[in-house]
C-alpha cells in the first residue's frame, strides 16, 4: 500500500504528524496524504500522489512543502520505490477555512507485491 509506505516514511524523515485523511480536531502543522490515481501492471504499480502541508503562516506552509519535496527525493532509496517524480506543487490554501496549505503532486512507481513495502 503505497499510502503506507509514504505515511510512515515521511513521519520518520520529517518528524511532524502526517495523517491520510483531515482529523476532526487537526494540529497547525501537519501533512496529509492523498492518492489521486493508480495503475497496475504485473507487479509494478504507479500511483498519482497529492501531498499536502499545513501550517499556520503561509511563509511556514511553503518552507514546509519544501522539506517534502527534500524527503521525497530521497524515496528512491526504499526497496519497493521504483521512482518518484513531482508532477506540480502550488498554493492550495482552504478558502472555506483560510488554512494555508500546499500540494506537491508525485507520480510514483514502486512495487506492489508486497503490502509492507
Amino acid at each position: 500500500m503505497i499510502e503506507k509506505i509514504l505515511l510512515e516514511y515521511l513521519q520518520e524523515k520529517l518528524n511532524i504528524p502526517v495523517f491520510l485523511e483531515k482529523p476532526y480536531n487537526p494540529p497547525k502543522k501537519m501533512i496529509i496524504v492523498e492518492k489521486t490515481g493508480s495503475s497496475k501492471t504485473n507487479l509494478i504499480e504507479t500511483a498519482t500522489m497529492a501531498i499536502q502541508s499545513y501550517d499556520e503562516s503561509l511563509v511556514k506552509t511553503i518552507a514546509l512543502n519544501e522539506d517534502v519535496k527534500a524527503a521525497m527525493d530521497e524515496i528512491e532509496g526504499l526497496d519497493s520505490i521504483g521512482g518518484c517524480y513531482l508532477a506540480s506543487d502550488y498554493n492550495y490554501t482552504d478558502t472555506s477555512t483560510k488554512q494555508h496549505r500546499y500540494q506537491a503532486v508525485y507520480n510514483i512507481t514502486y512495487y506492489g507485491g508486497n503490502e509492507n513495502g
